[in-house]
């Protein structure tokens, strides 16, 4: 199943067509994206047995992000070993660094950013889980029960504001507005081959920068949700970042920053892709 936030509406997506969930549901279910997932179990049952209508194009500019107000972000640092290496640090052992980016970042898959002056943005692919079902203390083997589905994320980071002051500020520096575009959709585990292993692909303006596999993660989506979940509850609705490969600018020599006029690609293997046009502020 594929779901997606199409202009603040809910829809079902059906063969690349979109079928609105509050008129098909006869208002069973809100046209709220953010509300399915306290429904989350109910919905799945519901959209499984559906008779839907045909459904109807749309503009990809049109969509917004499948969870757009989630009440927890989530974001897990350093979870490839290859990022990891180059950006300097030793391999997590028990749970990977953790830090947020605040809700107000959040945007939808086709997107125009605006770059903070005098900054240096990179670019971090990742994939990224929304939870359906309330997880804490979850074991690895039930986790995957948790998570409604997968979609793709930008962990867009300004590395001047990520790393000044005494200590690093990696909140803040992640979450300018637009730093955090989700998208195209969500897609249930279950409608994947595979979904510990997805392949991952970032370019700027056509150059690959970043490529790999989820099956690389050093903490898979179920040990993180488990590890994460010890800690903390997971609530239906949280979005949860995973993790990007090596690529990024941080890490390359010369240092490489996203510039005006730049276009960002994201692209993870049977779920979409992410496009981003970089540009100065007025």
């Amino acid at each position: 199943m594929r779901i997606a936030n199409l202009s603040d509406r809910l829809v079902l997506v059906v063969d690349g067509l979109a079928v609105d969930v509050e008129e098909a549901s006869g208002g069973r279910f809100s046209a709220d994206p953010q509300a399915v997932y306290d429904r989350w179990n109910e919905f799945r049952q519901w959209a499984a047995r559906a008779a839907l209508p045909g459904g109807n194009r749309f503009d990809p500019a049109r969509l917004g992000s499948p969870a757009p107000t989630p009440r927890q972000v989530v974001a897990a640092g350093l979870n490839y070993r290859d990022h990891a290496a180059e950006a300097g640090f030793a391999l997590p052992e028990t749970m990977p660094p953790v830090f947020t980016k605040f809700a107000t970042s959040i945007s939808g898959p086709v997107t125009e950013v605006t770059l903070p002056p005098g900054g240096h943005t990179d670019w971090e692919i990742e994939l990224v889980v929304v939870i359906g079902v309330r997880a804490h203390r979850v074991p690895a083997g039930d986790a995957w029960s948790h998570v409604a589905g997968l979609t793709v994320g930008q962990d867009i980071s300004e590395r001047v504001t990520q790393l000044e002051g005494p200590s690093p500020q990696f909140s803040l520096g992640k979450s300018f507005p637009g730093f955090a575009p989700i998208g195209p959709s969500l897609v249930t585990p279950d409608a994947l081959d595979d979904p510990d292993d997805l392949g991952l692909r970032c370019t700027v303006n056509g150059e690959e920068v970043q490529k790999s596999r989820t099956s690389d993660l050093i903490f898979s989506v179920p040990e993180l949700l488990a590890r994460l979940s010890s800690v903390m509850p997971l609530l239906p609705g949280d979005v949860v970042f995973t993790g990007t490969p090596a690529g990024v600018g941080l890490g390359r020599d010369p240092q490489r920053w996203l510039a005006p006029g730049d276009e960002l690609v994201s692209t993870i293997e049977g779920i979409g892709e992410l496009r981003q046009r970089f540009v100065a502020q007025p």
